[in-house]
């Protein structure tokens, strides 16, 4: 007798300005839960998060992702009286397995991995610490830097020191890090908010637009370097793939270059040396390490030809999964297709209910 499928509940969208990613990225891993093998495997159930933080049962879920877009008010059954979680609707009782395709704050920085703890629910990721570390740039920098990992110049701001000192503060960074220089809310992804600042009014307007999104801010140094990426699979036994490569003619790689078709690709495997690869490919290991995450992640370099230098970027410990993110496409030329990432990924969900707290992670 065929056993009964495992009820999975995929739940994106959100609160957050990564909301629009949410759903492409919904799409391509509801898509793969639903084929092949995976469709005896798995029975999927989608729930929507709209962007006043309500949750929509899977009727409404399948509506957006058919449409492809944010839900509008009046494209909603009904509007509560208030923002926020108002409990779950009918049949999120009954999942087994939450598969989370969420973005950005109050989605990959522990805030629902704490309430699927609560309710002691397996889930795909990284538990609260790994999720709250690796979502803050200033928590996730003051770990690599405990850790030993190599990082680019990098200084941490709070919104209230701009509004208290602007010029006291751009003269500090100007004389800590120089120009050109980096501005990012600590707290967002996929290069929202972000500005690239080559003299004093474009770093005073781009501290301006990062508060805009989060009161806490990194800086970091410019730096002329090639942009790769190498994504990490696994809960006590972590796997990293081959290393991939951003390229892009424009300035930096910002918002519009990131999700907009055309303006980038990707080179896998990354041309490098083997010895750069493998090293890139151990100081992934030790990233996730460094902030408790598991599951998955991708985890980002800056890498200079001149100098040989390999630094840290960041770890996403939720990272993108549409069809320019390159951690299902790296996972793909590692030998792992998208079917079986996913596939993969539920089942770690399901050890992580029986590992302990301090099982070691390992290189591959």
């Amino acid at each position: 007798m065929a056993a009964s499928p495992l009820q999975l509940g995929l739940v994106f969208g959100g609160v957050s300005g990564e909301h629009a990613v949410s759903i492409r990225s919904a799409n391509t891993v509801a898509a793969a839960l639903r084929r092949g093998a995976n469709a005896q495997r798995y029975q999927l159930h989608c729930f929507y998060i709209d962007q006043w933080g309500h949750w929509w049962p899977p009727a409404v879920a399948d509506a957006v992702l058919a449409k492809g877009t944010p839900a509008a008010a009046n494209d909603l059954p009904a509007a509560p009286l208030r923002p926020g979680f108002q409990g779950f609707p009918e049949g999120a009782l009954d999942i087994q397995v939450w598969v989370p395709v969420l973005h950005g704050p109050n989605g990959e920085d522990g805030t629902i991995q704490g309430l699927f703890s609560l309710m002691q629910v397996p889930f795909v990721g990284s538990g609260v610490l790994g999720s709250a570390v690796g979502m803050d740039k200033q928590a996730m920098k003051a770990a690599f830097a405990a850790a030993g990992l190599p990082q680019v110049p990098y200084a941490c701001v709070e919104a209230d020191e701009l509004h208290r000192s602007p010029d006291a503060l751009v003269l500090r960074l100007e004389q800590q890090l120089g120009y050109p220089c980096f501005i990012k809310p600590a707290n967002l992804g996929s290069s929202v908010g972000i500005s690239k600042a080559t003299n004093r009014a474009e770093l005073l307007a781009g501290l301006r637009l990062a508060a805009g999104h989060d009161p806490r801010l990194v800086v970091e140094q410019g730096v002329s370097a090639r942009e790769l990426e190498c994504a990490v699979l696994g809960e006590r036994q972590m796997r990293a793939s081959v290393l991939g490569e951003i390229c892009f003619d424009a300035d930096w790689y910002d918002y519009d270059t990131k999700y907009s078709e055309g303006k980038s690709h990707t080179v896998i495997p990354a041309q490098v040396p083997a010895d750069l690869s493998e090293r890139a490919r151990a100081m992934a290991i030790a990233a996730c390490r460094a902030v408790g995450a598991s599951g998955l992640a991708r985890v980002d370099f800056f890498y200079s030809e001149a100098s040989a230098e390999l630094w840290l970027n960041e770890i996403n410990t939720l990272p993108g999964f549409t069809s320019q993110s390159m951690y299902p496409m790296l996972w793909e030329a590692s030998g792992v297709p998208l079917e079986e990432l996913v596939h993969q990924l539920v089942q770690l969900a399901q050890e992580s209910e029986h590992s302990s707290a301090s099982g070691g992670l390992q290189a591959a």
